[in-house]
């Protein structure tokens, strides 16, 4: 923290002289007096943010740059996609239990139905190709922008229709845990 803090002064100044900006001109800018921001740059003040609020603003530079903040770290989440045979299943969840979220893109080779049971409650929305959902006695196609809940206990599948891959965004929670969606009925605009 100290060094951050010694590092603001020389920064200060740098940065007024690549502007080509007195210390005069700087306090007429801010209302800081001469005298603070000479001994803000020399490091005999420390700085605070009502201090560097206003010479932030004169020189119309984020706060950030005249302190030297750390670079923000990688917000990229890394996925660990799986395959299995033509479809691929990347868990958008990283903590075991509760509710889980998946992208699938499922191939055409999975478009032969074998229904299964397990406790649960799914919800599917498609966001590529058409998915072919069979649950119990309904066979269903859906559509891009379509989506489906179902409680997993009923002998369900789903999978590509078989002329295309299809891709899937699935939220999968314990019994119980039931996704909602508000959405307009088929037909209105």
């Amino acid at each position: 923290m100290e060094e951050v803090l010694a590092a603001v002064g020389p920064r200060l100044k740098n940065i007024r002289r690549q502007r080509q900006c007195t210390l005069a001109a700087l306090s007429e800018a801010t209302g800081i007096s001469v005298s603070t921001l000479s001994r803000l740059e020399s490091g005999q003040r420390k700085p605070s943010l009502e201090l560097l609020l206003p010479i932030a603003h004169a020189h119309q530079v984020p706060l950030d740059e005249l302190v030297g903040a750390p670079p923000v770290g990688d917000p990229r989440v890394r996925l660990k996609p799986v395959r299995r045979g033509d479809s691929t299943v990347v868990p958008l969840t990283q903590q075991p239990g509760g509710l889980q979220a998946f992208k699938m893109v499922m191939g055409t080779s999975r478009s032969r139905p074998d229904l299964r049971t397990h406790e649960g409650y799914e919800w599917l929305y498609v966001l590529g190709g058409r998915l072919r959902l069979v649950l119990a006695e309904h066979d269903i196609v859906l559509q891009v922008g379509e989506a489906a809940e179902f409680d997993t206990r009923v002998p369900h599948w789903f999978g590509s229709t078989g002329d295309a891959p299809v891709e899937v965004l699935s939220l999968f929670g314990p019994q119980g845990e039931r996704m909602h969606v508000r959405a307009k009925p088929s037909g209105q605009a």
